[in-house]
């Protein structure tokens, strides 16, 4: 599985920041090579959430959380 994990940050506090899954090969067309050169997955989260600003993303493939540890 392939999943889009963006970095969003509050529009109203700049240094507010998360990440978010925006959306995983399950359940749209996800390659790593879209991903890596931002996917359309992206442009369509960000215009239905326009009171975040996309820091960054990251793809990340298999189950667990890379950053939760392996």
């Amino acid at each position: 599985m392939i999943r889009i994990i963006a970095v969003l940050c509050s529009l109203s506090s700049p240094t507010e920041c998360h990440e978010q899954i925006v959306t995983t090969s399950d359940f749209a067309d996800v390659t790593m090579q879209s991903c890596l050169i931002g996917a359309p997955q992206l442009a369509e989260w960000m215009a239905q959430h326009p009171a975040e600003r996309l820091a960054a993303w990251r793809c990340t493939i298999g189950k667990q959380d890379a950053r939760r540890g392996a």
